[in-house]
């Protein structure tokens, strides 16, 4: 593929780090030359900064607040993703720094003020990822038997954030005077309450950490159902998403478009898919790569996977028999109707939906050569389908380091991709003003 044309080179390619200290795949961490551990700081802090290293724009954690299933095999274990940012942020100097915090067992006000700390320790370059969580087990670790509906979670995420937003901002940016000749400290006038009192939050404030740098940290959200694309369309700085299709694609982004113009907004929100990529020195390489990452694969874990996304225990049905249907009570209702979707487009079976769900969990899976990797994210960029991608590596430290040794080169050449941080903060890389005080009122 040819390089960009010169009125393409002032957009460029977007990146963040799916942080995954063993690889996404499930196999990779028993492969001989697999590096990592999911609580040592140590690989973590090497992680970031070689992603740092290779120019990226963030480092991403998601969190899971459920522990293992007792008898059950796979990865388990990481650490708290504010607590490990926060080391992070001492460790590197520019790359982005985003973490996952669920809506539905957190409060606006620990939540505002662990962000606007995490904001001020890394001088502008914190990012907030908003999720209602999926699984009612986790809901049993915080005295609930199940997860509200849906709709409910994402009614109580909106508020949420706003009530987040309203307490950065109950601090205006020049209050923490510390004026030594006068002895003024803080002007307390420029600190104001937020009272909020809405239908399930009723917060005080203000908050007791100054305004961050930042304003407000970059808001992210994940979800593609429509009360995803709602909440996102409405709060959110960028959007992560599993698409498959550059059709798919274009399509969620058409349906972020318009929610957020029915919401009164005309910014643009940014949009990063999640990839998977197997990059080898030729695309023979990278087939043979992926082989030897699936002869590990345990189909019984993707079943468990399946079942939980689908609602039901999908054990009984035949591995060579079509997809079933999915249940009544399904659990990420965007990620099932992708992987349904490509089950029927490409005549799956379910062993073979369930070897495909394991080891990419539904993100796209791309398999080559630099370059053969570097012509399929140019294509859907310059389709309009991403403004960047969210890379997945499949195992560790290959999947990071062949990315950014070899892939980013040829982005770098084609002018696709930054040779050097030019901004500072998180919310300048993507483009983002900071936000007046009460722009996003509670």
């Amino acid at each position: 593929m040819s390089a960009v044309s010169q009125t393409q080179k002032s957009r460029t390619i977007h990146l963040g780090l799916f942080h995954q200290p063993l690889g996404r795949h499930p196999a990779a961490w028993r492969q001989e030359a697999a590096q990592g551990h999911p609580e040592d700081i140590d690989w973590v802090i090497r992680v970031a900064r070689k992603a740092e290293e290779g120019l990226f724009d963030m480092f991403f954690m998601a969190d899971n607040l459920a522990g293992p299933e007792p008898g059950a095999q796979g990865k388990a274990g990481g650490l708290e993703p504010v607590t490990l940012l926060s080391a992070l942020a001492v460790a590197t100097s520019k790359i982005g720094l985003v973490g996952t915090i669920s809506t539905s067992f957190s409060e606006p006000y620990n939540v505002a003020r662990a962000l606007a700390s995490l904001d001020h320790i890394s001088r502008g370059r914190a990012g907030w990822n908003v999720v209602t969580t999926q699984s009612d087990r986790a809901a049993e670790n915080f005295s609930l038997s199940a997860l509200p509906d849906h709709a409910a979670r994402y009614a109580r995420a909106d508020e949420f954030v706003r009530v987040v937003r309203g307490l950065w901002d109950s601090w205006a940016d020049d209050a923490l005077v510390m004026d030594k000749r006068s002895g003024r400290f803080l002007d307390t006038d420029r600190v104001r309450l937020l009272d909020h009192k809405g239908e399930h939050f009723s917060v005080r404030g203000p908050l007791n950490v100054s305004r961050p740098p930042q304003g407000h940290p970059v808001i992210v959200q994940a979800g593609s159902s429509r009360d995803g694309i709602g909440l996102a369309a409405t709060q959110a700085d960028l959007a992560f998403t599993a698409q498959d299709t550059i059709e798919d694609s274009l399509a969620y982004r058409a349906a972020l478009k318009e929610a957020a113009e029915a919401g009164g907004r005309s910014s643009y929100l940014k949009v990063l898919p999640g990839i998977m990529p197997i990059v080898g020195r030729t695309d023979a390489e990278a087939r043979e790569k992926f082989a030897a990452l699936q002869e590990h694969t345990d189909i019984a874990a993707g079943i468990r996977q399946l079942s939980g996304r689908w609602g039901y225990d999908l054990s009984t049905h035949p591995l060579d028999g079509p997809v079933p249907e999915p249940g009544e009570r399904i659990h990420g209702e965007s990620r099932v109707r992708l992987l349904l979707n490509k089950a029927r487009a490409e005549n799956y079976t379910l062993g073979e939906l369930a070897a495909l769900a394991i080891a990419s969990h539904g993100h796209r899976i791309i398999i080559g050569s630099p370059e053969t990797i570097a012509d399929d994210l140019q294509f859907w960029f310059e389709q309009g389908a991403a403004d960047g991608f969210n890379l997945i590596p499949a195992s560790m430290p290959d999947g990071l380091d062949d990315f950014v040794d070899r892939v980013i080169p040829v982005l770098q050449d084609r002018g696709l991709f930054r040779r050097s941080y030019a901004e500072t903060t998180l919310r300048e890389r993507f483009g983002l003003g900071i936000p007046r005080l009460g722009a996003f009122a509670s």
